[in-house]
């Protein structure tokens, strides 16, 4: 009777020990993006090779959802509803927006935001350090100093630099202000011009035609995604575009000292496992990329009026003919 009942108690756990492992191993990760661009379309696949790095393959032992608002921030909220909705293990939200939504719609589901430029001004979180709540992610923050330190290589003369960009967009407004602190500090002044929706960046950038040395671009969404309408107004009116993404120097821009979005992906990927394993989102810091790469398109310098020299060639990870 006892060696019956010791078997039962083995076979028993065996098979808790069994279920324990598959309930570890099976995970639910749902991804939104505010809309499909090159650089936020690399950090979706980036987190999906790090959670594959660490252990959890989509078809196997992971389940991926995927769905872009397409720049609308009304579908950013009803994705997010509905992705809470279905409770994932974790929401991966990339772009502001769509983090913003759902930090609004749950205080509770764990959220991983990437390619986040301001998330303490678009309240996602109220410090880099563990936050305490049920979100953190990856910041793709830049420095401006050497942002403006690009543009005098490029364009030396340039005194007004224009940008484009939407003003309901945080991380965007908080470039924008901070450019304006900072310009005058190298004899350089900004000029806006707005762009709400992405089928505005076109007149937008046209709108700065005569007032402006040199078109830069942070890593608004809405431009981003319609980048290629402000290539072709540069390249009409000869503008020197600089961008601070590079994806964005292969679809037209001359120039762009920035980070990779694939690498942040895999940040935010490996934060994710992280969280499959039992952590906690609140006890995880957020983070930032500080690898920085510049991308130089030759084509583009020649439609935009410009020649780049030898010195500045030889610094570039990558370049376009």
């Amino acid at each position: 009777m006892l060696l019956k009942s010791f078997k039962l108690s083995a076979l028993a756990l065996v098979l808790g020990l069994t279920a324990g492992t598959a309930l570890a191993q099976n995970k639910h990760v749902a991804i939104t993006a505010i809309v499909e661009h090159p650089a936020l379309d690399a950090a979706r696949d980036g987190v999906i090779k790090a959670l594959a790095e660490e252990g959890f393959v989509e078809g196997k032992n992971l389940k991926v959802d995927y769905q872009s608002a397409q720049g609308n921030t009304g579908t950013a909220a009803q994705i997010a509803r509905q992705f809470i909705g279905e409770k994932p293990d974790v929401i991966v939200a990339i772009g502001t927006p769509s983090a913003q939504a759902v930090v609004a719609a749950s205080k509770t589901l764990p959220l991983v935001y990437a390619a986040v430029t301001a998330p303490i001004e678009a309240q996602l979180v109220s410090t880099m350090e563990a936050s305490g709540t049920n979100v953190t992610g990856v910041s793709d923050v830049l420095e401006l100093e050497p942002q403006v330190e690009l543009i005098k290589k490029i364009v030396p003369t340039a005194k007004r630099v224009g940008i484009v960009y939407n003003p309901g967009e945080a991380n965007s407004v908080v470039v924008v202000n901070a450019l304006k602190d900072l310009l005058p500090k190298h004899d350089m002044t900004l000029v806006e011009a707005s762009a709400p929706r992405s089928v505005d960046v076109g007149s937008a950038a046209r709108s700065l035609v005569g007032k402006v040395d040199v078109i830069y671009t942070n890593t608004d969404n809405n431009v981003v995604s319609a980048f290629e309408a402000l290539a072709k107004v540069s390249n009409e009116a000869d503008i020197p575009l600089i961008a601070s993404d590079t994806d964005s120097v292969k679809r037209g821009a001359i120039a762009a000292l920035g980070l990779s979005y694939y690498g942040i992906g895999e940040q935010a990927g490996k934060i994710v496992a992280r969280i499959f394993n039992g952590e906690n989102p609140g006890a995880i810091p957020s983070e930032t990329s500080k690898t920085l790469q510049l991308h130089l398109n030759k084509k583009a310098a020649k439609d935009q009026g410009l020649e780049l020299s030898e010195a500045i060639l030889k610094e570039a990870s990558q370049i376009i003919e």
